[in-house]
């Protein structure tokens, strides 16, 4: 009896030492900092986020249609079925405020230090942080300059030429909002109820106070209804989600809640009402050389739903790693700003990325002195890459118009690979890969390029991997061939891109 009760007082201790440990949630540093001075009748808001998250690549082999109407679907069960036990808690323990962030799995709340430090006892939340705020990025007016030297240096005209002006594609951006009436504008938004969102309630339709949006989305398909053409992609339509409320100020949680409307702007997920590009000209601005990766997940599931996504490389520079987050996440496309002499910015941040290391930023493109629409009807000139991504963001609409079918990875591949070549020779932390050429980009998918799909493949003991890769061609070539790519150390296999 006496060993009995021995064993029995040494398992209970096991537990009391690890049990609490097991599946409980991570406190972020600041947010521990944050409680630690909260009065008992206090409440901060907070994201909350689950472990347990679909793999978006499983997807990617369906049709776009299919693939968005899947996905949807499978991230929305996952979270009910996952948040459903959390949901009941907080409501017995009178948490009004609960927005499900179901495209990663996880929530936005405003709670009570007591409720929050209970929570991080619930099994299956993976961290507990500040539901973050940031300003709009900081943008550098000038008189106005003439227009169309940016549209030129891209060579946007060239591919209009060709019929290519960005029709049956519909672009979105995430910023303050859009002037729905500006004459650049106004008929081109797509309209209807799933065509804008305003998470903080303040404008039922498109509307702008700070003027940053109305830029971007003068830049991605303005007209010439001003006397010069100032979009790159002048017939595709828009939509707009205000991301930044009235005072200037963007929360995390209405981000999360901004991509997923992207997702699934009327609800349905059978409907395909979805953008095919998002730009997002906002970023950390005031944490360089960080990597954080709040907004990684929805990156992920975008692009795997078939929505490419373009980022602003920062407004940091002219030191090297002074890249931001979002923009230097491992799924980001993040964009680096010249002026019409092809220099960088002086305030473009540079790179190395630190999430992965990688070339920063991954392109660049005209956004010094740039011309575009401003609230109120007129026009105004001013500099920052949140003025550089909507070139890309426009070229990657102007080759979808010529290639409905392309994937996000085909679009930043071909973009990166036709860039022109600036700075120091070959891709650098300054110029990224160089200055978009999107007629250079549709030249090469028209007659050369195809990409690696999927690479079934098998381990070699020299750390290779051999096998038959299906091929998709963008230029109207189909085929299959057996190919060497690598395999990193954790024994991911690599995807390879072929061009011939």
């Amino acid at each position: 009896m006496r060993k009995r009760s021995f064993f029995l007082l040494l398992l209970l201790c096991f537990v009391f030492l690890t049990g609490p440990s097991v599946g409980f949630a991570i406190l972020s540093l600041d947010l521990q900092e944050e409680l630690g001075k909260l009065r008992s009748y206090e409440e901060v808001s907070v994201i909350v986020t689950f472990s347990d998250r679909i793999p978006s690549g499983d997807w990617s082999k369906m049709p776009k249609r299919d693939r968005r109407a899947s996905l949807i679907k499978a991230l929305r069960e996952k979270a009910d079925s996952t948040q459903g036990p959390l949901q009941a808690i907080l409501e017995r323990r009178g948490v009004k405020r609960r927005v499900s962030l179901w495209m990663i799995n996880g929530m936005a709340l405003t709670a009570s230090r007591e409720v929050i430090e209970e929570l991080a006892r619930f099994p299956g939340i993976e961290q507990i942080r500040r539901d973050e705020v940031f300003g709009i990025p900081p943008m550098g007016y000038v008189l106005s300059a003439s227009a169309e030297w940016n549209l030129a240096m891209i060579r946007a005209p060239e591919l209009w030429a060709l019929g290519y002006r960005g029709q049956g594609v519909v672009v979105a951006n995430l910023d303050s909002g859009v002037d729905k009436s500006h004459p650049n504008l106004e008929g081109r938004w797509r309209g209807g109820t799933n065509s804008w969102y305003d998470p903080y309630g303040e404008h039922e339709s498109p509307h702008d106070l700070e003027g940053h949006g109305t830029m971007t989305m003068g830049i991605l398909v303005g007209g010439s209804e001003g006397g010069t053409a100032i979009g790159v992609a002048p017939d595709a339509k828009w939509i707009a989600v205000k991301i930044f409320n009235d005072g200037g100020w963007a929360f995390e949680s209405a981000v999360h809640q901004g991509f997923q409307w992207l997702l699934d702007p009327d609800g349905n997920p059978d409907t395909d009402d979805a953008p095919d590009v998002v730009n997002n000209s906002w970023g950390f601005e005031n944490a360089t050389n960080q990597c954080f990766q709040n907004f990684q997940p929805d990156i992920e599931v975008l692009k795997a739903a078939g929505i490419a996504v373009v980022f602003s490389g920062g407004n940091d520079g002219p030191r090297e790693a002074t890249s931001v987050s979002p923009g230097n996440n491992v799924d980001a496309f993040a964009i680096g700003a010249v002026d019409r002499w092809r220099n960088i910015g002086w305030f473009s941040s540079r790179g190395p990325s630190p999430c992965d290391g990688r070339v920063y930023p991954d392109v660049v493109a005209p956004g010094v002195n740039v011309r575009s629409a401003v609230p109120g009807g007129s026009y105004r000139t001013a500099s920052g890459t949140s003025f550089a991504a909507p070139h890309v963001a426009g070229a990657m609409a102007l080759l979808l118009s010529a290639f409905p079918d392309l994937t996000p990875a085909e679009l930043e591949w071909a973009l990166k690979e036709t860039a022109q070549d600036l700075g120091e020779e070959g891709p650098d932390h300054t110029y990224g890969h160089g200055l978009i050429d999107v007629l250079a980009a549709y030249q090469n998918l028209a007659t050369s390029s195809v990409v690696v799909r999927t690479i079934p493949s098998r381990k070699a003991e020299d750390g290779w991997v051999k096998g038959s890769a299906p091929l998709s061609g963008v230029g109207g070539r189909k085929g299959s061939s057996s190919i060497i790519v690598g395999e990193d150390k954790k024994g991911r296999r690599l995807r390879g891109i072929l061009s011939f």
